[in-house]
This record gives structure tokens, C-alpha cells and sequence, in this order.
């Protein structure tokens, strides 16, 4: 295979919206394994941040609790932490200020951040949270540290 084959290749790939925005179903349990950050935190009025030619959408979190973790490692706006998610990418979940939720994270600048590409973002609303068949945002937690043994 030559270096014309391969560069098309990788741009077919780069290119193809299916496969960019195609992601595994992951369990509950494989989230957690893969989330550097995991948080509970209420969403902040979205700010547009520009990195050269890339535009990021950027929610300020107020950390309610540091579930797994340092929430110190995530990307900041503002001096405080921040969901920075890639501004027009389709398929995010419905982000907007004021939503509190349990967010499973990677801790650098991605299209998501959010672990599986949107799996792990789980809103918490009056007090419930729908994580398949847990509602209890307590029980959530428990589940989020013993599927990363306790850590």
C-alpha cells in the first residue's frame, strides 16, 4: 500500500459522517471505566470559545460533587470547569443552563467530551435520574464507583 492509498483512506474516514459521529453503545459500567472526570454539576449560560479555526460551545459547571476523578483536569472557562463540546456537531444531548446533571468526562477538548460520544450525560431532574434502571442519583453514584472499583 502506498502513501496516496493510505492518505485516502484516512481522509474517506476523516470525511465520512457515519463513521465520525458512530459510537459503540457502551454500558453504565464501561462508562465509568473510560471517564477520567465524573461529576455532578449544574450547566452555566453556553459561552462560544475559538481554538484557530474550531469552535467550541463552553458550559461553565458549578460541581455540586466530584464523583471519580479531579475536576480541577477539565477544561476551564472563566477559572472554573467547563463542557466544552464542538459547536454544530449533531447528536449531543440537549444541553442547556441550568440543567443539572451526572456527566461521565473525558478531560480534554474533544468534539464531546462526554464518554461514548454522549452516553455518559445524565440529567438529574427533580431529584431523579434515568440511568437505565437506576432513578436514584445516590444509587448512581454507588454503581459510577464500584464499576471503577471503588476509586
Amino acid at each position: 500500500m502506498n502513501a496516496r492509498t493510505l492518505l485516502l483512506g484516512a481522509a474517506l474516514t476523516v470525511l465520512s459522517p457515519a463513521l465520525a459521529t458512530t459510537a459503540p453503545t457502551l454500558t453504565l459500567a464501561q462508562q465509568a471505566q473510560r471517564a477520567e472526570v465524573i461529576v455532578r454539576a449544574t450547566l452555566g449560560t453556553p459561552a462560544e470559545v475559538k481554538d484557530g479555526e474550531v469552535t467550541y460551545l463552553a458550559y461553565p459547571l458549578t460541581v455540586t460533587e466530584t464523583i471519580a476523578g479531579d475536576a480541577a483536569k477539565l477544561p476551564q472557562q472563566d477559572g472554573r470547569p467547563a463542557l466544552f463540546v464542538l459547536k454544530g456537531v449533531d447528536g449531543l444531548p440537549d444541553l442547556r443552563a441550568g440543567l443539572e446533571v451526572v456527566a461521565l468526562l473525558y478531560a480534554t477538548r474533544l468534539d464531546s467530551p462526554v464518554v461514548g460520544f454522549n452516553q455518559g450525560l445524565y440529567p438529574v431532574t427533580a431529584g431523579k435520574v434515568a440511568a437505565g434502571d437506576i432513578t436514584d442519583p445516590t444509587k448512581l453514584r454507588e454503581a459510577l464507583l464500584g464499576a471503577r472499583g471503588g476509586k
